[in-house]
């Protein structure tokens, strides 16, 4: 019995279910956003290292947010362009169980990098005299390094879960890349445990944190409407509008795909989440955290304008 539970070394993943014909759209329009995604945040990160006066801690956030947002792309798109294309090719146990402790670390990392952005733009509009004393840089990179170090750890106590279960068949996932709880279902063990550690996280990673933003956006909200000027409260409100648009979309899809009781209709919803959270998400980043905000665009004009000048 033991032997026939280590047989399987690798997976197949069913992706999609489309037609061989109809692959080839999705797999451009799929490369064309991943392309995007990469080139988008790329820039970002080259615009805040390069211009001294994007040094500061809120800049140093979005580094981070678009370090995070590249990684989690490379780590679950390139699988799924790859099965596009060969849907029956397998993916090795190995490969597998690094996809999954990849998936598992940036989104969570991720979700804490917002709240840190939230607590960030709540000091800056509600205590800005005081900003650069609660918001030092000290403070800045414990802050990150706390982000990036509670994501790797609740990463690696799921991997420590999944990888003490036998798998001995069926090898094949009903996904584009290697989720959790598909991984989960290919077990021939009990997995009650790693589904109360998975649920018992997702509070603790999206629930917790979502409270602390929304507590941080209510008291952003409340120094708004103090202002004076009629066109500084719009211009707050509309960013305000737009960060809110940004954390619903993350945190709205994240509580549905890891908190949601499971059947085979919502499984193919959270297919399209997923695939919404991978590609679109980051996109979305471009757009409301750096393209919106006329720092940065006024950044890449500075750096454009060196450009062409050297030339």
């Amino acid at each position: 019995m033991e032997k026939n539970q280590t047989m399987v070394t690798e997976f197949i993943l069913l992706g999609f279910c489309l037609g061989p014909r109809i692959h080839l759209f999705p797999f451009g329009l799929f490369s064309l956003f991943y392309i995007l995604t990469l080139l988008g945040n790329g820039v970002i990160l080259g615009l805040i290292s390069l211009d001294p006066r994007l040094h500061t801690p809120m800049y140093f956030f979005l580094s981070h947010l678009a370090i995070a947002y590249m990684a989690y792309a490379c780590s679950t798109v390139p699988q799924m362009l790859v099965n596009l294309l060969s849907p029956a090719k397998p993916i090795s146990f190995a490969g597998c169980i690094t996809q999954t402790f990849l998936f598992l670390r940036f989104p969570h990392t991720e979700c804490l990098l917002l709240v840190v952005m939230s607590y960030d733009w709540c000091v800056a509009i509600c205590h800005p005299l005081r900003y650069s004393v609660i918001v030092s840089w000290r403070v800045g990179i414990s802050l990150v390094g706390t982000s990036w170090a509670c994501g790797s750890l609740l990463a690696l106590v799921h991997m420590g879960l999944v990888l003490r279960l036998p798998y001995c068949g069926p090898h094949e996932i009903n996904y584009f890349f290697c989720e959790i709880l598909s991984v989960l279902k290919l077990a021939c063990a009990d997995t009650k445990l790693n589904q109360l550690v998975i649920f018992a996280a997702s509070v603790f990673v999206f629930v917790g944190p979502l409270c602390l933003l929304l507590g941080s956006y209510a008291c952003i909200l409340a120094a708004i409407l103090r202002i004076q000027s009629a066109e500084g409260c719009r211009k707050a409100f509309s960013t305000c509008a737009s960060h809110l648009c940004m954390v619903g979309l993350f945190f709205g899809s994240a509580i549905i795909m890891s908190m949601a009781p499971k059947s085979l209709h919502l499984e193919k919803q959270q297919k399209n989440l997923f695939l919404f959270y991978s590609l679109l998400n980051p996109m979305m980043n471009l757009l409301i955290y750096s393209l919106r905000n006329k720092e940065v665009k006024g950044a890449l004009r500075r750096a454009l304008f060196k450009e062409s000048h050297k030339i």
